[in-house]
């Protein structure tokens, strides 16, 4: 093969690599955008259950934050425990009693 081919050989690959590379690149950015939205399961060791941490849980957190004149933009997990413990207890004062009410009948069933 003679160096002309060779190097034509190689010409052909660049578009293809940046075509990758900008996919990588797209892809790592779509990643960092939805990085916010990702739900995942809280333990509650007060009431011995998990919660899912979406965006419905966010709502909640926030209205206790705002009855309780805590700052609603600051992490849940940033809490202090006795922070925790007091939005567990509102927590499962408000809301979600179909999903209490659920694991009740399943305790049944056992």
């Amino acid at each position: 093969m003679s160096r002309g081919s060779q190097r034509g050989s190689h010409r052909g690959l660049h578009p293809m690599r940046s075509l990758l590379l900008a996919a990588v690149l797209a892809s790592s950015l779509a990643g960092i955008g939805c990085a916010e939205h990702h739900a995942y399961r809280v333990y509650d060791p007060y009431y011995t259950d998990y919660h899912v941490w979406n965006d419905d849980e966010v709502v909640y957190y926030r209205r206790w934050a705002d009855e309780n004149h805590r700052d609603r933009d600051r992490e849940f997990k940033r809490l202090r425990p006795e922070e925790q413990k007091e939005y567990w207890t509102w927590r499962h004062n408000h809301g979600d009693h179909d999903r209490d009410h659920d694991r009740d009948k399943d305790k049944d069933r056992h």
